[in-house]
């Protein structure tokens, strides 16, 4: 598997270092994909727990949002 890279601009000399990611940068990459995963999930489930309400109370997300105005 490849790690995703990591660009570098070093300013001082000029130049531009395209490398893999090491091992701690790529567990830190590794855990914000796990935590951008779950609230993506966590989204979603929202998304479709108003969903249902709504259809069990037979309003359209425009008639809630006239209501709570």
């Amino acid at each position: 598997m490849t790690r995703p890279m990591v660009r570098i601009h070093d300013l001082s000399i000029g130049e531009v270092i395209d490398r893999e990611m090491n091992d701690a940068e790529f567990a830190e990459y590794e855990a914000e994909q796990a935590i951008i995963q779950a609230a993506a999930e966590a989204k979603t489930k929202a998304e479709v727990d108003k969903a249902a309400l709504l259809k069990r109370l037979g309003l359209t997300e425009d008639e809630l949002k006239t209501i709570l105005g």
